[in-house]
C-alpha cells in the first residue's frame, strides 16, 4: 500500500473557503420564510455540499476523493443554468454565482488531478 499523498497547506483554506461559499449561497433560501418547496430543496443540497466541503477541509488526505462529487455538481448547475443568464431569463447576478461555481470547480480538479 502506497502512503497518502501529502496535502500543501493551502488547500484547507480552499475547501473551507467552498464550504462558507456554499452556506452563504444556500442558508438564505433555507430561512426565507417565502421560499417554495423547489427553492428550499436547492438550497439544502447547497448547504449539505458545503458540508461535504468542510469535511474535506478538516482532513483533505482521506475525504478528498469525494471532491468529485462536487466537481459533478457544480459542473452541472453551470450547464443548467449558464444559458438561462445568457438569454436574459435569469438575473444577470446568478452569472456572479455561476463564476464562483466554475472557479471552485478548478480548484476542486487541481487538487484532485494532483493527488493522483
Amino acid at each position: 500500500m502506497t502512503a497518502p499523498i501529502p496535502v500543501a497547506r493551502h488547500w484547507p483554506v480552499v475547501l473551507w473557503a467552498a464550504a462558507g461559499y456554499n452556506f452563504m449561497i444556500g442558508m438564505p433560501g433555507l430561512v426565507a420564510g417565502g421560499a417554495d418547496l423547489t427553492a428550499r430543496i436547492v438550497s439544502l443540497l447547497i448547504v449539505c455540499f458545503g458540508l461535504l466541503y468542510a469535511l474535506v477541509a478538516r482532513d483533505p488526505t482521506r475525504f478528498g476523493p469525494a471532491l468529485w462529487s462536487g466537481v459533478v455538481g457544480k459542473v452541472g448547475v453551470v450547464a443548467i443554468m449558464l444559458p438561462g443568464v445568457v438569454s436574459g431569463a435569469l438575473p444577470a447576478t446568478m452569472g456572479v454565482v455561476l463564476a464562483g461555481d466554475v472557479l471552485f470547480t478548478l480548484a476542486f480538479l487541481a487538487f484532485l488531478l494532483r493527488r493522483r
